[in-house]
């Protein structure tokens, strides 16, 4: 029972990271209604900045974080202004082909930036005993029988505080609506006064911002670095996004969560080599049977 419930923490920790990657993907398309793959990679950059701020800069682990946050900030607005704002009427092809190609642009700059050896970042979750002076890295439960690492922890908890704060900002806020009548109708809300351009940018940027904190949460529990380390990432969180309905952000939550518990208990129970094909192939039945996600809607179109 102990196992499960260690595979269970696992899933939900690995799941609460790709649901945050997803809550960036489901914000820029449900709003801007792009698929902007270069997101993975942004994870990857926020991740190379929190490395450096802590190993070359010597800076303390929370301000290297708030550093890595503000520059994929910037990353996401500079990207959006360059990249997919001049594409605004083009065919959906253009901004896909557009954005494969950020992709593949950001991964060769960090490439020669940071070469593409493995770096190992460095344990960020930890407690040091103020007894014995041993550092710890979790807490023991059931006589040591489940161990529970603070990154775990963490990772959960700052899934939901996201969520919760991404679902009152939307609700709440002035540019939260205006995110979402740009969502609805992006010409009426021109015509009610809203800049769709500056609204789309802070999407953007919101959701690089969240790329950051995936980035280092992810590193946390797998501290191998390298300019391909948000791709698969990316791309699992984006399955995450469609399989709670995309466009939705509670979908993008549950989405995400779903889909790290099945990857760990597919890698646990049946094979760690089929793990990533049993989640596409959940992923397909879901979408056979519900076609707009577990929380999407389908909205026909009037023509």
């Amino acid at each position: 029972m102990t196992l499960f419930l260690s595979y269970l923490i696992n899933g939900i920790s690995l799941g609460s990271v790709y649901a945050i990657i997803a809550l960036g993907y489901t914000m820029v398309y449900g709003i801007a209604k792009m698929l902007n793959f270069a997101h993975g990679d942004v994870i990857m950059v926020g991740a190379y900045v929190s490395f450096c701020a802590m190993q070359y800069l010597g800076l303390p682990k929370l301000v290297s974080v708030v550093l890595a946050m503000a520059v994929c900030t910037a990353l996401g607005i500079v990207i959006e202004g360059l990249a997919y704002k001049p594409l605004r009427q083009a065919p959906s092809l253009a901004v896909l082909i557009t954005a494969i190609g950020m992709s593949y642009f950001l991964q060769n700059a960090a490439q020669l930036l940071w070469t593409s050896n493995p770096k190992i970042f460095p344990t960020f979750f930890t407690v040091t005993d103020r007894e014995t002076g041993a550092v710890k890295t979790g807490i023991s439960l059931f006589e040591g029988q489940l161990n529970l690492s603070y990154a775990s922890i963490v990772t959960i908890a700052a899934c939901i505080v996201i969520m919760i704060a991404l679902t009152l900002f939307t609700s709440k806020s002035k540019m939260g609506k205006a995110m979402r009548a740009c969502s609805e109708d992006k010409a009426a809300a021109q015509l009610m006064g809203i800049n769709v351009n500056t609204t789309i940018s802070m999407t953007f940027a919101i959701g690089s911002c969240l790329a950051a904190i995936a980035g280092v949460l992810l590193c946390s529990s797998y501290p191998t670095l390298q300019p391909t380390t948000g791709s698969m990432p990316g791309i699992k969180a984006f399955t995450a996004a469609v399989f709670g309905g995309i466009g939705s952000i509670p979908g993008a939550f549950l989405g995400g969560i779903l889909l790290g518990v099945i990857e760990t208990m597919a890698r646990a129970y049946i094979s760690s080599q089929l793990a990533n094909s049993i989640v596409f192939a959940v992923l397909i039945v879901v979408l056979l049977v519900r076609p707009a996600g577990l929380l999407g809607r389908y909205v026909p179109e009037k023509v």
